[in-house]
């Protein structure tokens, strides 16, 4: 309304001194039946005519404006605004809704005005502005069938759905596409009779069973009503289908099927539980998820993490996680017992950024300084049992300058310690969890004892410019196959010295795999021989023949053969372990491409070329034989197969054991005897029987006579 009024104030303005009169808009394009303009200038002495404009069957044009009275569907009104603007209001004069039958005031056609109109202002027959109005409006689809005023049932919606018309959804009001709705008239019905909504919303309920009983028609066979299914007839499929009310807890019944537990409660911390703070709020911290930063991560029980994230500045930031303040960052957290903990902030001030700029954007002065910048959150949790002792935590800030874009990295951690040890993170218990880092060891040499230090078994982690020099390192996450590397810069002059490039390059992909041993289940224990399984190296054979401008033997890509078992199943979840685990060096030969016209790696000894140095993990799985194998009875006649057909004829005395557990054992028992006198009745009264006391006597009557 304030936009209104500001542009009415400013048009006023404008036409403050002018004696020309004007209309605004000077043209229009009408779709309701409501018109409104706004006549400005000398409006003194001003009347208005309507009139519907026509175009020349010769020239196509309109005729020009008139001020001879002429009468149309529409109604003008005006109101004085000011001095200078007279407001037009002008409202159709007819009923727009479809005609039914003997219906006069209507719209016959769903296109209901189709004109053009001419508003002329005149002072006496003079015209002195006009208005063209374009007017397009269509029939509204609303019923004419008057409103009952009797208070609308609802049924119960547990035992049939809400009405038969569900699509319904606008009272005395025809909705489109609802062919069920009674508030459409026939000729309503005609504009979407072919794309009516389908299924239960439209109201098209499927038609009864032919197993139902009351679906049974005079060609039905005899057995029918013994056979047939007897069911209300509002316990249908698509019951509730709209219905979402309260839920009822059934009672218990004899089940053959394992019952479905539920989800425990957790009032404690245990580990993976997130961690709250006193207000039943997470505790968040930002990390990296799916690939990207989030500042509101949850922060999980004895689950370490440590995250690296890029931003991009253009200007100094404001806004949490890159600029915070101490009191900000002292939340009171839930101990985990209903006591609160404050989180203890220490700030560091770093002077070197290079650990969080890359030396092409540190700036020494001559840009936008921003200071005080949140480089690192480093928490640190100290707990006991399913307690948390003391949070305490490092803000590391910095002073950023700023010379146009700069790509600033930032950390985040969070440790878990309890006695001054920090708490290795488990991937799985027992077995590992797909997604989980693959965990590593090396075999300690003191004591005579067994011991086995953790270590983690990485995959290379390209960043930024993606050279291996600026490269990262990532762990082997169960289950998740992989195919990482980096490029390395190779000069005629490297190419000279083959035997130091190898064993730069072996170094470098030593420095992935440092372990010697892998834990074979994801929650190993360090002391225990059985939980680790030794890593076996190996190389791929080659020949090492070293030419002008080329070094062969070089260990460019290493590779990981991982088997995995589903061992055993706790509580319904498989749980695998890792049965053996090969690293595999690939050689090859690396040579300077000289060709494409570009011969300066071939004749500058400084010119470097970039080679691929690449790692790659596989995941084996190692299928599970469980119980002897198949006989040729069970691969022949599959039909008998109880785990393949529903009916299973070694298990037809199943009812009379004591493993069957649908009713009482006495009652099973007393139905399977019946069955057995039923089934030695039948024999004796069937036609072998008959056969055989027929041989019976006869053999007696013969051995009688012979007497």
């Amino acid at each position: 309304m304030a936009k209104v009024v500001a542009l009415l104030s400013f048009l006023l303005f404008c036409w403050a001194d002018s004696k020309d009169l004007v209309f605004q808009p000077s043209s229009m394009i009408a779709t309701g039946p409501r018109i409104k303009a706004y006549l400005l200038g000398n409006i003194k002495d001003v009347s208005l005519n309507v009139r519907t404009a026509f175009p020349s069957k010769l020239t196509g044009s309109l005729d020009p404006p008139s001020c001879a009275a002429e009468e149309t569907l529409w109604n003008v009104t005006t109101e004085v605004v000011g001095t200078n603007a007279l407001q037009v209001n002008m409202k159709l004069n007819k009923s727009l809704h479809l005609c039914g039958d003997n219906e006069t005031d209507c719209c016959p056609k769903p296109l209901c005005v189709l004109e053009t109109l001419q508003l002329s202002a005149c002072e006496g027959n003079t015209v002195k502005a006009s208005l063209l109005i374009q007017v397009k409006i269509h029939a509204h689809l609303i019923s004419t069938n008057p409103g009952s005023a009797n208070q609308t049932i609802i049924p119960n919606q547990v035992y049939e759905p809400l009405g038969s018309c569900p699509c319904d959804l606008t009272p005395q009001t025809c909705d489109i596409r609802c062919c069920c709705d009674k508030d459409c008239s026939p000729e309503e019905l005609k504009l979407f009779e072919l794309h009516c909504f389908p299924g239960p919303f439209g109201g098209q309920l499927p038609p009864v069973p032919d197993y139902h009983c009351s679906a049974q028609r005079e060609d039905s066979p005899d057995w029918f009503p013994f056979l047939c299914v007897i069911s209300p007839p509002e316990n249908n499929p698509y019951l509730g289908l709209f219905y979402n009310g309260d839920t009822i807890t059934p009672k218990p019944r004899p089940s053959f099927q394992m019952p479905v537990l539920s989800a425990p409660v957790f009032n404690i911390y245990k580990q993976g539980n997130p961690i709250f703070t006193m207000d039943d709020q997470l505790f968040t911290i930002p990390q990296m998820a799916i690939g990207h930063c989030v500042s509101n991560a949850p922060v999980a029980f004895l689950e370490n993490f440590n995250f690296k994230c890029l931003n991009l500045l253009d200007s100094c930031p404001t806004d949490f996680p890159l600029q915070t303040r101490p009191s900000d960052l002292r939340v009171q957290v839930n101990n985990g017992q209903g006591g609160d903990i404050t989180v203890e902030v220490r700030d560091e001030l770093i002077g070197d950024l290079s650990n969080f700029l890359s030396n092409a954007d540190i700036t020494p002065d001559g840009g936008l300084v921003c200071k005080n910048v949140t480089l690192a959150l480093d928490y640190t949790f100290y707990w006991k049992g399913n307690l948390i002792t003391n949070i305490t935590m490092i803000r590391s800030v910095g002073t950023v300058v700023l010379n146009g874009s700069v790509k600033l990295t930032t950390r985040y951690s969070a440790v878990f310690l309890t006695r001054d040890y920090v708490g290795d993170s488990n991937s799985g218990n027992p077995g590992y969890q797909v997604g989980k880092p693959v965990i590593g060891g090396i075999k300690r040499t003191e004591n005579n004892t067994f011991s086995v230090q953790r270590t983690s078994i990485n995959l290379w982690k390209p960043v930024r410019d993606g050279l291996c020099s600026t490269a990262e390192e990532q762990p082997v996450l169960f289950a998740v196959n992989s195919t990482s590397g980096c490029l390395l810069l190779v000069s005629l002059q490297n190419l000279t010295q083959c035997e130091f490039l190898r064993d730069t390059v072996g170094s470098m992909q030593k420095n992935l795999i440092t372990a010697t041993y892998a834990a074979n289940s994801g929650n190993p224990d360090s002391e225990t021989e059985a939980d680790w399984i030794k890593i076996s190296y190996g190389n791929s054979s080659t020949s090492k023949v070293d030419g002008e401008g080329s070094c062969s033997g070089i260990p460019s890509h290493i590779h990981i053969n991982i088997w995995s078992l589903v061992n055993e199943t706790t509580e319904g979840n498989a749980q695998r372990m890792i049965q053996a685990v090969q690293v595999q060096s690939t050689l090859s030969t690396w040579t300077l491409d000289c060709g494409g016209g570009d011969f300066a790696p071939c004749a500058d000894p400084a010119e470097a070329e970039m080679f691929e140095v690449t790692s790659s993990v596989t995941f084996i799985d190692i299928p599970v034989r469980t119980g002897p194998p198949k006989t040729r009875f069970q691969i022949n006649f599959t039909e008998y197969d109880c785990d393949k057909n529903d009916v299973c004829w070694p298990q037809l005395a199943f009812p009379l054991t004591k493993y069957y557990s649908g009713e009482p054992h006495s009652q099973a028992l007393a139905k399977g005897l019946i069955l057995v006198f039923f089934f030695i009745a039948a024999a004796v009264l069937g036609t072998p029987w008959r056969q055989i006391r027929q041989a019976w006597s006869n053999s007696s009557r013969t051995v009688i006579e012979d007497s």
